[in-house]
């Protein structure tokens, strides 16, 4: 489902920040050489998540969900001196694509780069992260925010991506069968009903929750 229509989308990109080359040469590397590039973050998604990265200022970031790399690298934008991300993935047939984009960023030293389960990996992470971006299987984004929470620190920020899932979440007959629209459901629920966090959802691409610690 589009939220805004593609002229409209076109103006925004148009009057935002570019993309960088690499990530420009990425995104259209990720829609003529992957399969279901609409996963990436793409252009406006990407400066968004640059922009909460630049006024967060990070020292540690954790992205649970890499795919090509876009997301990481735009995140990347924002840290601190000598800091680091930790990105996660399962999919092993896209580790080569990541890791030979991550080699030509100026982040490549930043980037701590880890396949696997993320419900394998997040418990050996001690953090304190300030920033965590959230966008990988959706029936596990409830545990993945548990499991994150208390190594947030206060002030700190969740973003997690498609929690409007194309529409599905405000329509009945979805969220009767499709497994992926009821976790998210729960999700949006559970966050703004957790007195630890402030959160907004933004109505961005197929929607961002974000959620403060407070």
């Amino acid at each position: 489902m589009e939220f805004i229509p593609k002229e409209i989308e076109a103006y925004a990109e148009a009057h935002s920040e570019p993309e960088s080359d690499l990530l420009r040469r990425l995104n259209r590397d990720t829609h003529a050489k992957v399969m279901r590039p609409r996963m990436l973050s793409g252009h406006l998604q990407g400066r968004l998540l640059a922009l909460f990265s630049r006024l967060v200022r990070p020292q540690q970031i954790l992205e649970i969900g890499t795919y090509t790399g876009y997301s990481a690298l735009c995140l990347c934008e924002g840290l601190a001196e000598n800091g680091k991300l930790i990105t996660i993935d399962s999919n092993e047939e896209l580790e080569g694509f990541a890791k030979e984009t991550f080699s030509k960023s100026e982040y490549c030293a930043q980037i701590d780069f880890r396949i696997g389960k993320a419900l394998d990996i997040l418990p050996t992470l001690t953090g304190p992260f300030d920033l965590v971006f959230i966008d990988a299987d959706k029936v596990n984004y409830a545990r993945y925010y548990d499991m994150i929470l208390d190594k947030l620190r206060p002030g700190g920020i969740i973003l997690a991506d498609n929690v409007l899932w194309s529409g599905k979440v405000v329509d009945e007959s979805a969220t009767q069968s499709d497994r992926d629209t009821q976790a998210l459901l729960m999700f949006n629920k559970k966050i703004r009903e957790d007195a630890r966090v402030k959160c907004l959802l933004l109505p961005v691409r197929d929607g961002i929750m974000v959620a403060q610690k407070i």
